[in-house]
Protein backbone atom coordinates (compact mmCIF):
# COMPACT_ATOMS: atom_id res chain seq x y z
CA UNK A 1 0.00 0.00 0.00
CA UNK A 2 1.42 3.47 -0.80
CA UNK A 3 2.79 5.86 2.13
CA UNK A 4 1.20 8.63 0.13
CA UNK A 5 -1.46 10.85 0.76
CA UNK A 6 -2.73 11.07 -2.34
CA UNK A 7 -5.88 12.72 -1.64
CA UNK A 8 -3.71 15.27 0.66
CA UNK A 9 -1.13 15.80 -2.67
CA UNK A 10 -3.91 16.46 -5.41
CA UNK A 11 -5.21 19.11 -3.65
CA UNK A 12 -2.03 20.67 -2.84
CA UNK A 13 -1.00 20.16 -6.10
CA UNK A 14 -4.25 20.86 -8.41
CA UNK A 15 -5.59 23.41 -5.96
CA UNK A 16 -2.55 25.17 -4.27
CA UNK A 17 -0.17 25.10 -7.09
CA UNK A 18 -2.84 25.16 -9.67
CA UNK A 19 -1.22 22.57 -11.89
CA UNK A 20 -3.35 21.24 -15.08
CA UNK A 21 -3.82 17.09 -13.77
CA UNK A 22 -1.80 16.37 -16.89
CA UNK A 23 1.42 17.91 -15.07
CA UNK A 24 0.39 16.56 -11.89
CA UNK A 25 0.27 13.28 -13.32
CA UNK A 26 3.91 14.02 -15.22
CA UNK A 27 5.36 14.72 -11.96
CA UNK A 28 7.84 12.57 -10.19
CA UNK A 29 7.06 12.53 -5.85
CA UNK A 30 10.29 14.30 -5.50
CA UNK A 31 9.36 16.97 -8.06
CA UNK A 32 5.94 17.64 -6.39
CA UNK A 33 7.65 17.82 -2.66
CA UNK A 34 10.71 20.45 -4.31
CA UNK A 35 7.41 22.60 -5.59
CA UNK A 36 5.83 22.36 -2.30
CA UNK A 37 8.49 23.25 -0.02
CA UNK A 38 8.76 26.25 1.78
CA UNK A 39 11.18 28.64 -0.12
CA UNK A 40 12.67 29.61 3.24
CA UNK A 41 13.34 26.27 4.16
CA UNK A 42 16.69 25.58 2.53
CA UNK A 43 19.62 27.95 2.16
CA UNK A 44 20.95 28.36 -1.58
CA UNK A 45 24.16 26.80 -3.03
CA UNK A 46 26.17 30.15 -2.48
CA UNK A 47 29.48 30.53 -4.04
CA UNK A 48 31.16 29.60 -0.56
CA UNK A 49 29.29 26.34 -0.73
CA UNK A 50 29.79 25.46 -4.08
CA UNK A 51 33.63 26.05 -3.66
CA UNK A 52 33.76 23.65 -0.08
CA UNK A 53 32.48 20.96 -2.19
CA UNK A 54 34.94 21.45 -5.08
CA UNK A 55 37.49 21.37 -2.42
CA UNK A 56 36.02 17.94 -1.07
CA UNK A 57 35.27 16.06 -4.31
CA UNK A 58 37.78 17.69 -7.51
CA UNK A 59 37.23 16.87 -10.78
CA UNK A 60 39.83 14.04 -11.59
CA UNK A 61 42.77 15.65 -13.72
CA UNK A 62 42.48 14.70 -17.09
CA UNK A 63 46.07 14.63 -17.42
CA UNK A 64 45.64 11.42 -15.77
CA UNK A 65 45.28 7.92 -18.19
CA UNK A 66 42.80 6.69 -16.20
CA UNK A 67 39.83 9.37 -16.52
CA UNK A 68 39.82 8.72 -20.25
CA UNK A 69 38.59 5.57 -21.52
Amino acid sequence: MSRLDWPALMRLGLRGLALEPEVFWSLTPAELQVMLADPQAGAPLLSTGLDALMAAYPDQDKKDDSYDR
